[in-house]
């Protein structure tokens, strides 16, 4: 009786193991399930800038902003813009794995981030590229002084903590001397996600960037859908330039 149970439990924990690579097969069960386990990680966060080291440390990417149609939509905005204005340098503060970045089309480009294992990523990916350099957090000799454009994409709503918020937010526009572009949500909540913490972008500007102001907004493409959380999203553009 023991060997046939054994048995038995043998065939089902193979079956089970076929059945569940069968189920990730269908591209929709397989972005759910991905979304489901993100979900359970989240729980687990503790700060800002211990969870996204500990995401790019087990071989996790920036996130689905950086990746299919919400990259190549913030790329056309993006690069459209660099070409109207006639920016020559950019720095980006949360540059991540640089996946988006390979859409873009920048003259001269610095990626910071607060995770040492994402900038050494970026630096292996763009080696040879001396249109591109990468700097960790804090390093900050490394990027001092001031670009043409500061950008901050899918950052804002990922800082936990108000005083990261703050500082981010006080790098960009002390880093910028003629535009800041913030691609984020714009209000003040707490997120679906334990990895997610919602601020008002505008409000903060007014009041402490008051030499700045609004120049242009861009609705996003993709609208989030919680039916669809991997291809849409509630960050909008938010731009601007020097009074």
């Amino acid at each position: 009786m023991s060997t046939t149970r054994a048995h038995w439990k043998d065939n089902t924990t193979g079956l089970a193991r076929i059945a569940k690579r069968l189920i990730l097969r269908v591209p929709w069960i397989r972005t759910v399930a991905r979304y489901v386990a993100q979900r359970l990680r989240d729980a687990r966060v503790t700060g800002t800038a211990a969870y996204w080291e500990s995401r790019y440390s087990r071989g996790d990417g920036s996130g689905v902003g950086s990746y299919g149609v919400l990259a190549q939509f913030k790329a056309d905005v993006l690069n459209g813009f660099v070409a109207r204005t006639g920016v020559q340098t950019v720095i980006e503060l949360g540059c991540g794995d640089a996946a988006q970045l390979a859409l873009s089309r920048y003259p001269s480009y610095v990626g910071v981030d607060v995770s040492p294992t994402a900038v050494a990523r970026c630096r292996a990916q763009m080696e040879g590229d001396e249109t591109k350099r990468f700097f960790t957090l804090t390093d900050a000799e490394g990027y001092r002084g001031t670009y043409d454009l500061a950008l901050s994409l899918d950052v804002v709503y990922h800082l936990l903590e108000d005083s990261v918020f703050t500082e981010h937010m006080q790098a960009l526009f002390s880093h910028a001397s003629k535009y800041v572009i913030i691609y984020s949500s714009n209000h003040d909540a707490r997120g679906h996600a334990g990895h997610i913490r919602h601020h008002s972008v505008t409000d903060w500007v007014e009041a402490h960037a008051r030499e700045w102001q609004q120049i242009d907004f861009i609705k996003n493409r993709y609208p989030f859908d919680r039916k669809r959380p991997a291809e849409t999203s509630f960050a909008d553009f938010y731009l601007f330039g020097r009074r």
